[in-house]
């Protein structure tokens, strides 16, 4: 790679790359602890498992297995780029390695397509380019369970499962880019997973259907422990080396890390495209790095989904997320556990405090104190928003984070009218 160039405005071919060397290194963790052959047994298992949250593919086809089909199906969603000729910047990187993290406990390299068939056919009908819409048929795989669950879970016929299945999610696919552009008004950027939002209520309306017929869907809980060792120094020699090879594309990339940390992260907000390549790796390593210290630091599982949930911090490091308004909300989740009748470590909660940082732009542009109470509420509203969906939300924390944004920053705003109103009256 030319230095020079990363260090400046990088290519889309490098960009994809370095998400691609992410992906690879997945793979060859995946066969270094598993082999070959449990490895190609696992993901088999993988590929007919329900995905219901939470599966932790770890507890399906074994830690190797896990990490080969997240590294392959990223792999392949790459190749989708590339051929597409999108924009890689960075909503594409954090839409990447926010499914290279969800592949480790619900997205596999078959239940993704059908799906991202759908808004492939929805840009065709309007004309576009699907370059335009690949980010929201990727993000789209939030309901990918949905696929998994008609096809192996239901009594109809194969033939009729198979074609239920199928149907079901290229109507999903169809219809979620004009949903999620619409959505996106109602909290105007300040949650990150705009998606997350679209899918809660897509995935409300699939499961009322499916109730109205008689179906409701089984909650599902598969949940490893044991591998903090191994996760804990995989995951810091992969931050180490995006942190030097943010350090190598820029010299400079420390200094202008302070800049990206004075951007609020309310979307969209490129950080490749505003700070350059190599801040924005380094940003990436150190939220890493956060997230996965304050997940030993509380005596958290590292597992699939656990390692997943890491990487969408990481992702969306490259596109709104930095340490200064993270940490705020991650500390509201933590207050919240102290108070209330669960603990820190609960699964929920690990991942509420992890996938709560999508409301980061809250305390980038209102300050750190509106970020603890982001995180608070974001806490309480996830518990309960889960069974609208019966698990088949991968992204349950973006829904939740959806219905906080949007409520919490218009209270916000007036507050902040009151109080700049009444400062304005006692200095006249």
């Amino acid at each position: 790679m030319n230095r020079d160039r990363l260090s400046g405005q990088a290519t889309d071919g490098q960009v994809l790359l370095i998400v691609l060397c992410f992906a690879l290194s997945f793979v060859a963790f995946g066969l270094t602890v598993s082999g070959p052959v449990d490895v190609a047994r696992g993901v088999v298992d993988i590929l007919m498992a329900r995905d219901v949250l939470v599966t932790d593919y770890v507890g399906i086809g074994g830690l190797g297995a896990a990490f080969v089909n997240a590294g392959l199906l990223i792999v392949l969603v790459c190749g989708v780029y590339r051929v597409s000729k999108a924009k890689i910047d960075g909503a594409a990187v954090a839409c990447l390695l926010l499914m290279l993290g969800i592949g480790l406990f619900g997205n596999n390299l078959l239940n993704v397509w059908p799906g991202v068939a759908g808004t492939y056919l929805y840009a065709k009908h309007q004309r576009q380019p699907f370059a335009e819409h690949i980010n929201t048929a990727f993000f789209g795989a939030a309901l990918a369970p949905v696929f998994s669950e008609i096809l192996f879970t239901t009594s109809l016929p194969l033939p009729a499962r198979l074609a239920l299945s199928l149907g079901t999610k290229l109507c999903i696919g169809f219809v979620v880019a004009p949903i999620a552009k619409q959505l996106f008004r109602a909290h105007d950027g300040f949650t990150l997973y705009n998606m997350g939002f679209v899918a809660g209520l897509v995935g409300t309306v699939v499961v009322a259907v499916y109730k109205a017929y008689g179906y409701v869907p089984e909650p599902v809980l598969i949940w490893t422990s044991g591998y903090n060792l191994i996760l804990g120094v995989f995951l810091g020699a992969l931050f180490a080396s995006t942190a030097m090879l943010g350090l190598l594309v820029d010299r400079q990339a420390w200094r202008k890390l302070g800049a990206l940390h004075r951007l609020p992260g309310q979307a969209p907000t490129d950080f490749i495209t505003k700070v350059g390549l190599g801040p924005t790796l380094l940003n990436m390593a150190i939220t890493g790095g956060i997230s996965t210290g304050y997940v030993l630091a509380i005596g958290g599982d590292l597992n699939g989904p656990i390692v997943g949930t890491i990487f969408s911090v990481v992702g969306f490091a490259a596109f709104g997320k930095h340490t200064f308004n993270i940490v705020p909300v991650m500390a509201g989740v933590f207050l919240a556990s102290l108070t209330a009748p669960w603990h820190v470590t609960d699964p929920s909660i690990l991942f509420a405090a992890l996938f709560g940082t999508a409301l980061a732009p809250i305390p980038g542009r209102f300050g750190p104190h509106w970020g603890v109470v982001a995180g608070f509420l974001h806490s309480c509203v996830v518990l309960t928003v889960g069974s609208l969906t019966a698990g088949l939300n991968l992204y349950n924390n973006g829904f939740a984070a959806g219905i906080v944004a949007s409520l919490l920053v218009p209270v916000i705003v007036a507050w902040r009218r009151r109080t700049t109103r009444t400062r304005n009256s006692e200095r006249s």
